[in-house]
């Protein structure tokens, strides 16, 4: 199945504490249904000394499940979901609320 969301996306958050921002998706783990994305879901993560890295407390993202997160309109700027449509024989994500092409 294709993916609805990809890395690079703007997407808008749907639930949790971050609900109503938005950021671009950094990653997707697909087989875990993640993503991560920049400056959202930030937690504090206590990190050992090494010899190449700095130790102490670093803030970073973690990820949330991918039904929290929905694409960003590129049109309207709101939430929208994503469908699909051949053309020119070329598959291609398409904004439900718009119909605009998302990729092409």
């Amino acid at each position: 199945m294709a993916a609805k969301i990809k890395k690079g996306d703007k997407v808008i958050v749907l639930a949790g504490k971050d609900r109503g921002a938005d950021g671009e998706v950094i990653q997707v783990l697909p087989k875990e249904d993640r993503v991560i994305v920049r400056g959202v879901n930030m937690i504090k993560k206590h990190q050992r000394q090494s010899q190449t890295e700095q130790g102490g407390i670093i803030s970073r993202e973690a990820s949330m499940h991918i039904s929290n997160v929905a694409l960003k309109d590129p049109s309207t700027g709101k939430a929208t979901r994503v469908g699909f449509q051949v053309e020119d024989g070329k598959k291609v994500r398409v904004a439900k609320a718009s119909g605009e092409v998302i990729d092409g």
